[in-house]
């Protein structure tokens, strides 16, 4: 197994709110991130993780963005976004499949009018849970395959 990265925030959705949570740990199963609004919705979509890389991408075109206004549950130290479909991820005790890319969403535009484009192949990726359990911040990532 490679180490690739550690986890440096994690967030979750409120049900019926925009507001994201700064979370110490979160717990996953098959359906999702617990206590998140997208728990159960789509499975392929269950995760999102974005890098530390995008926003520096922002700072450097002075565009001020929170960690976690791109939508991302799981903040890295790479770029997830290199990641193929299928590569596992061993976070804690918990495995997640990558799935697909995560699109560039009109939502974006909030934080700035350049920020769709300027993040267009570096927003995250988004994964499914294939082994359930905790991560936490600071947790290794390990590539299993």
């Amino acid at each position: 197994m490679k180490i690739v990265g550690k986890i440096q925030k994690l967030f979750i959705s409120q049900k019926k709110t925009k507001t994201r949570v700064s979370k110490s740990n979160i717990f996953v199963d098959f359906q999702g991130i617990q206590e998140d609004k997208f728990y159960n919705k789509n499975i392929d979509r269950s995760v999102l993780l974005s890098s530390i890389y995008a926003y520096e991408l922002m700072n450097k075109q002075k565009i001020n963005a929170t960690h976690g206004e791109l939508g991302e549950n799981i903040l890295v130290d790479f770029n997830p976004y290199d990641l193929e479909k299928g590569t596992q991820l061993l976070i804690g005790d918990v495995i997640l499949e990558i799935t697909i890319e995560c699109t560039i969403c009109n939502g974006l535009n909030k934080i700035d009018d350049k920020v769709p484009q300027l993040l267009k192949n570096s927003r995250g990726i988004f994964a499914r849970v294939v082994q359930g359990g905790t991560i936490q911040i600071n947790d290794t990532i390990q590539i299993t395959n």
